[in-house]
């Protein structure tokens, strides 16, 4: 996918991180958001989201979407990023904001682009399933033209926190078990959650692969309004930033998956990533058993809890 001249990432790292705060200011001695927090042997999560994808995405391609009030935590980081490929967003406004605002950057250099978009946030314990997973959801991509294709993380346990895809009939594919979405669960209850692994979901993982076009005619049957917003500034990457700031005053907080992804299931397929050892690094508990599942004790967990490791089950 290196040599693809047509293949996009966009590596998400402009959340708050609110949730995990608490570990982070024992980690680092700030507020800063968790993608920006160096939780595994000294690398942040950012950086180990941009190494991982670099070994099969060119990094000429990747995007950042990222937040101005973050620039102090992202600046040295991510120095040797061109301009262009940096979506910088003057507040945080919810994920359909920053996904919406890199398509459209995205779409002024490559109208012919198909878009992978990655969460900095997540945790594998074998990266080689995940990116034989990003390749085949690039490939699945392009040989359905319309879709939107979802990696879905093989369950270990009915977690609660997690959001969930409830598949429905298989598309025949040489790159991996998929299938269409028939609906999604947002953190059940444990009976529900019981039910949805014995039934053979999948946690969703939020990774996403589609064409541009694709994205953005999501973006116009869902949330218009929204669209248009966007389209009305100009926002290739010699914008001006006070067009920038004025456009995000004026929009609300949308979230992608409640306001976009929710009501477009004709378009979604579902790939099933398995043996990745995946999770999502939401909160502190979960945090400390995916670092003791992998056989890591940094300095600072002992501060932190007061036992090593945590009771959680590990969602490696």
């Amino acid at each position: 996918m290196r040599n693809d001249p047509h293949a996009w990432a966009v590596i998400l790292a402009g959340g708050d991180g609110t949730r995990l705060q608490a570990l982070t200011r024992v980690i680092s001695g700030d507020d800063r958001p968790k993608q920006f927090c160096p939780i595994f042997e000294g690398q942040t999560l950012l950086t180990q989201t941009r190494e991982r994808l670099a070994k099969t995405l060119s990094r000429d391609r990747t995007a950042f979407v990222v937040v101005k009030p973050h620039e102090r935590f992202y600046r040295d980081e991510l120095s040797s990023v061109e301009p262009a490929r940096m979506v910088v967003q003057p507040s945080n406004r919810g994920t359909a904001a920053g996904i919406l605002y890199s398509l459209l950057r995205i779409a002024s250099l490559d109208e012919d682009a198909v878009v992978g978009f990655f969460p900095s946030d997540h945790y594998y314990g074998n990266e080689a399933p995940f990116l034989h997973a990003v390749h085949s959801a690039f490939v699945v991509a392009r040989q359905n033209s319309g879709a939107i294709v979802l990696l879905g993380a093989e369950p270990k346990h009915p977690e609660i926190e997690y959001g969930w895809i409830e598949p429905g009939a298989n598309i025949h594919s040489p790159f991996g078990d998929c299938s269409r979405v028939n609906r999604f669960w947002e953190k059940p209850a444990i009976e529900v959650a019981t039910e949805l692994q014995d039934r053979g979901c999948l946690w969703n993982t939020f990774i996403m692969v589609g064409s541009v076009r694709t994205f953005l005619e999501a973006f116009q049957s869902s949330v218009p309004e929204l669209l248009d917003r966007f389209a009305q500034t100009c926002l290739g990457a010699n914008t001006c930033w006070e067009d920038v700031h004025r456009l995000y005053r004026t929009i609300a907080p949308t979230d992608f998956s409640h306001r976009v992804l929710s009501v477009s299931s004709e378009r979604l397929l579902v790939l099933r990533m398995e043996h990745a050892g995946w999770s999502d690094l939401g909160k502190p508990e979960r945090v400390i058993a995916t670092l003791a599942t992998a056989g890591i004790k940094p300095p600072w967990a002992m501060s932190f809890g007061g036992a090593y490791p945590l009771s959680e089950k590990a969602t490696a």
